[in-house]
């Protein structure tokens, strides 16, 4: 397999400590998006929106978005553990959280939604930001308060095993803690991302730790 990804991208980290908890073999291919790779004509024959991350699967499938890779590779019976429970209310609630910050959060705090404020609407850096730390601040709070009430947590956003939601989770921290978010503020957010990233599968996905990694 195939993960056309760049190392400081959210979405393309949730992928790989996914392929990496399943204990799959993969192979890199660097897309900077701050030198516009993703907008090669190459690359936008493979994914249209011009985004990352993008996987293509042993067999040549094509696969795009984070959420959806995830749930292919546990669909298709790839690796050896499962990123969701097998109980359908708890499988709704690991989704649910993973969705919380991919799809309320993240969005809002990309690239292109960054560029935009700064190139079209002039924002200012510190002013961009602003913005970012208001985004995950309202997501964090709302995760943290979630774990709290629902009881289903333990060692990991649910239960004792990493999940589809953990795999969102850690990268949403690393990109807190880039831009000053106090994650103190939530515990068991930090203890879950503080034990996450104590495992092989985790450590391995760092954006540090891939070959375009650029401090």
């Amino acid at each position: 397999m195939k993960l056309y990804n760049y190392y400081r991208s959210s979405a393309a980290y949730r992928v790989r400590i996914a392929l990496n908890l399943k204990g799959l073999t993969w192979q890199h291919v660097g897309v900077h998006l701050l030198k516009a790779q993703h907008r090669a004509p190459n690359y936008l024959k493979l994914n249209p929106a011009g985004l990352v991350p993008t996987l293509v699967a042993d067999d040549g499938a094509v696969l795009t978005q984070s959420l959806a890779i995830m749930e292919y590779l546990d669909d298709a019976g790839l690796g050896d553990t499962s990123l969701l429970p097998k109980d359908p209310v708890d499988r709704a609630h690991v989704r649910a959280l993973a969705l919380a910050l991919a799809c309320d959060v993240h969005p809002l705090n990309n690239v292109r939604v960054l560029n935009y404020l700064s190139g079209e609407l002039g924002a200012t850096n510190e002013q961009k930001n602003a913005w970012i730390a208001h985004w995950i601040t309202i997501g964090l709070d709302a995760f943290e308060k979630t774990l709290e009430q629902s009881g289903m947590s333990g060692h990991f956003c649910f239960d004792d095993m990493p999940t589809l939601a953990d795999c969102v989770l850690v990268p949403q921290v690393f990109s807190a803690r880039r831009f000053n978010v106090d994650v103190s503020k939530y515990p068991r957010v930090a203890a879950i991302d503080a034990l996450c990233n104590t495992l092989p599968a985790f450590i391995s996905a760092h954006p540090k730790n891939q070959p375009d990694f650029s401090p």
